[in-house]
């Protein structure tokens, strides 16, 4: 529930609106202090590792393993964030965190600490913001009114890159004044503002009237949904591709302030600022580029931009110029980001956006995750500058990935169409029941019927991605202007969700494919059990199921089908 009390009226279009919600501005004050510790942390265990190693390779996988948990607990981390109370999936996450931090804390205040030993603690520190990720960009929407949601979802990225451009350098004066275990015990104590400000969160949550699906069903049907979603997939593979290619950047900085600029902690900790506060020029000005040019146009743009900024970070020795090559490399790298995080918003709808969002953090930090590892195993045997170089040559390439995998269009959300009511059935059901198969029977003229046949295809999509399979499209050998369409759904259950789950812009596709039907009777609609298990008795003296093992659908039914196209 948004809370609306003691508020002026906001301007949507103002950067600021969200701020004047009380729960969007705790929260939002408390992330950018838990972010400055997340990234303090990642400086200490970064240069705490070059302490305790020279091997680039084992530097690199510090980046790896803070980011790698993303792309293995990601998408049941989506599936639970979508499945449970987002604020408490919040705190269980933050608490995982904290015990990491800790505990890394204690041992190396211990001198306990050990490169192994360091990489796992900051393993289990990364899985708990993995299983936070999906849950709180999702929950974004619950706590500011749907005019102001783009402000906020870009006052959360601001927030981020506000902090990368203070906490790296932070980080490196703190380090370089206490220690690494300083940098590790001021990240403990930032994670508790977050915490206080979740508990003080009073979230009010839409009861479904539909049975919570199964974490691995649930996961089943994210993976599905992305499978039939051509724009989700292009830019989860664009992101994974971006990721593996621009991750020398994060993963060699220390090396590039030790071995390049023969510097120490504090020259890390600047370099990284500098990076940040590029990140938080290329945020303000992400407006102004998608106002003159298409998502692909940008995209392609800032790569380019990026491969030179590499390039330069790597054929410099001068910390001037690499700070100011960082900030370029900050501002486009933020702009692809972001541009990459919009087009899976704007793609996927209400109850699969943490799932969305999940695969795609996953495939952006999975990537960051391979390539941090493989530009420390080729740094080993190449050295720093020539794999920067060799970044630098991948990225000047990625533009061509745009001629097979083209960004969608970044346009408006499509927002969750209204409910369908629920068939009228004369066969007593359970959720259990099923297989269920649908038939709808389309009468189209024949000039039309090369048009018609294209449309479905779309319609195949998305019936696939909301639950269906075994789908197929027939037409009548005997009578050509009839035009049968057929699918399946496990059980009522899934049939009853596939309803529920389609959008305005599925909504027009049903529309128009009704358009297409001639004659004077409507679209017929048949919904058969395949095997009715419980429907029909085995033997002559088994008694029929009591009711009570029966999903009672009597008020449904009561409701009626819906006046609009059924959509099956």
């Amino acid at each position: 529930m948004i809370d609306t009390a003691n508020l002026r009226t906001p301007s949507a279009d103002s950067i600021a609106a969200p701020l004047r919600y009380a729960t969007f501005r705790r929260i939002w004050l408390a992330s950018l202090l838990s972010n400055l510790g997340i990234l303090i942390q990642g400086v200490g265990a970064a240069w705490a590792m070059t302490e305790m190693t020279s091997s680039a390779d084992k530097v690199a996988l510090v980046q790896t393993a803070l980011t790698l948990p993303v792309m293995l607990i990601a998408m049941p981390a989506g599936a639970i964030a979508d499945m449970y109370d987002r604020r408490i999936v919040m705190l269980i996450a933050l608490w995982v965190a904290l015990c990491g931090a800790a505990a890394l804390t204690a041992l190396d205040w211990s001198g306990l600490t050990t490169p192994d030993l360091l990489l796992v603690l900051c393993f289990v520190v990364g899985s708990g913001m993995a299983l936070m990720g999906p849950a709180w960009q999702s929950s974004v929407g619950e706590q500011v009114p749907a005019e102001t949601l783009p402000a906020a979802v870009a006052l959360n990225g601001i927030s981020y890159n506000i902090a990368r451009s203070f906490g790296p350098a932070i980080g490196g004066i703190v380090v370089a004044a206490a220690g690494a275990v300083a940098a590790f015990a001021i990240n403990v104590f930032l994670y508790l503002p977050v915490m206080v400000a979740l508990f003080l969160w009073k979230r009010v949550a839409d009861p479904s009237r539909l049975p919570r699906e199964h974490l691995s069903r649930a996961i089943v049907s994210g993976v599905r949904y992305i499978i039939n979603s051509p724009p989700i997939k292009i830019v989860v593979t664009r992101s994974m591709v971006t990721g593996i290619v621009g991750s020398a950047i994060p993963a060699l900085m220390p090396l590039v302030a030790r071995d390049l600029l023969h510097g120490g902690a504090q020259t890390y900790g600047i370099m990284l600022g500098a990076f940040g506060l590029g990140a938080v020029i290329g945020a303000l000005n992400l407006g102004r580029m998608r106002n003159h040019m298409s998502g692909e146009a940008a995209v392609r743009a800032c790569t380019l931009s990026m491969s030179g900024s590499i390039a330069a970070v790597a054929l410099s020795h001068d910390p001037i110029l690499t700070a100011a090559a960082l900030v370029f490399a900050g501002a486009v790298w933020t702009i692809v980001y972001t541009l990459f995080n919009v087009g899976v918003q704007l793609s996927a709808p209400r109850w699969v956006a943490g799932r969305s969002l999940a695969a795609w953090q996953a495939a952006f930090s999975g990537g960051i995750a391979i390539g941090s590892w493989g530009w420390g195993r080729l740094t080993d045997i190449v050295g720093v500058d020539v794999a920067l170089l060799a970044s630098a040559g991948l990225m000047l390439l990625l533009p061509l990935l745009g001629r097979w995998l083209r960004m969608p269009p970044i346009t408006e959300r499509g927002e969750d169409a209204e409910m369908l009511a629920d068939p009228k059935v004369r066969l007593p059901l359970t959720y259990r029941s099923g297989p269920l198969v649908v038939e709808l029977e389309y009468r189209v003229a024949s000039e039309n019927a090369r048009a018609f046949h294209n449309l479905m295809q779309d319609i195949q999509l998305y019936r696939q991605r909301n639950g269906a399979y075994g789908w197929s499209i027939a037409r009548d050998i005997g009578d050509p202007e009839l035009w049968t369409e057929r699918y399946h759904c496990p059980t009522w259950l899934d049939y009853l969700r596939q309803r529920n789950r389609w959008t305005q812009s599925e909504r027009a596709l049903d529309e128009q494919a009704t358009a297409f039907h001639i004659g004077p009777e409507p679209v017929r609609i048949r919904r058969m059990l395949e095997r009715p298990f419980g429907s029909v008795r085995w033997k002559e003296d088994v008694p029929d199921r009591p009711a009570s093992d029966l999903s009672l659908l009597a008020t449904s039914a009561a409701k009626g089908t819906s006046s609009r196209p059924e959509g099956g």
